[in-house]
């Protein structure tokens, strides 16, 4: 099954625990059951940056009280290969998608762009598959690591695709430079500002999942699909026009 496990996935020796907020949504929203976030990367060298990147996401939504699942993209064929999901690997990251509330893309910025490898993922998962919907209403964070100094190139574009797959982009975002710097030679990363705005990020992201998860049906309700499906509005149950209807 392409999926990644964790290693040490109980240790965060970059995290101060002065300052960490257990369950950083409470209050916003139900937190049960265990917010479930999908994460992506962009790279199958055997040192992959975007992947370590990743894994320390996942150990702080563990950590924030989240279910978390990491897509290995490494049997995934190209997207003209295969028709529909009737590949492992394909039809594997379509239920993921599907299954998650949320997601985490993080990509390689390679020639000042996102890698093959992360577009592949993205152009397997369809806007309608069956009639349902495997990212829409779906929060998503992004993340990028650079070789080089900071840039922002890959996460713009990450944000594009996100709305393009008609998910809730969060507004903070992360951008590694020079990774190779930022990681031990266990593949953990260092104390740095750098794994502090991965925190941040991933704070930001389980607040906002819990926040829409009660009304996500509702905001990605929309008329062209009601119609293009033929189903007319109930107006028994439809309160609006009593909402919103002047007052005598």
């Amino acid at each position: 099954m392409p999926l990644r496990t964790l290693t040490e996935s109980d240790t965060l020796p970059a995290l101060d625990p002065a300052y960490v907020i257990r369950r950083p949504a409470l209050g916003l929203g139900p937190l049960d059951p265990a917010p479930r976030i999908l994460l992506l990367y962009g790279s199958l060298r055997e040192r992959s940056f975007s992947r370590l990147c990743v894994e320390e996401a996942a150990r702080l939504l563990r950590l924030f009280g989240c279910e978390t699942r990491i897509f290995d993209p490494s049997t995934l064929p190209l997207p003209d290969q295969h028709a529909g999901d009737d590949h492992p690997a394909v039809h594997e990251l379509r239920e993921l998608s599907l299954w998650s509330e949320g997601q985490v893309w993080c990509s390689p910025e390679r020639h000042g762009q996102i890698t093959g490898i992360m577009k592949l993922q993205i152009d397997h998962l369809p806007l309608s598959m069956g009639g349902m919907r495997p990212t829409q209403g779906r929060t998503l964070a992004v993340m990028q690591v650079s070789a080089g100094s900071q840039s922002f190139n890959s996460v713009n574009t990450l944000r594009v695709l996100g709305r393009w797959m008609r998910m809730v982009t969060i507004p903070n975002q992360s951008s590694v430079a020079k990774a190779f710097n930022e990681f031990d030679d266990a593949g953990r990363m260092k104390p740095s500002s750098y794994y502090d705005r991965i925190v941040d990020v991933m704070e930001e992201l389980v607040r906002f999942t819990v926040l829409l998860r009660p009304h996500t049906a509702q905001l990605v309700d929309r008329y062209s699909e009601r119609k293009e499906a033929g189903v007319p509005i109930d107006t028994a149950k439809d309160l609006s026009s009593i909402a919103t209807a002047p007052q005598s």
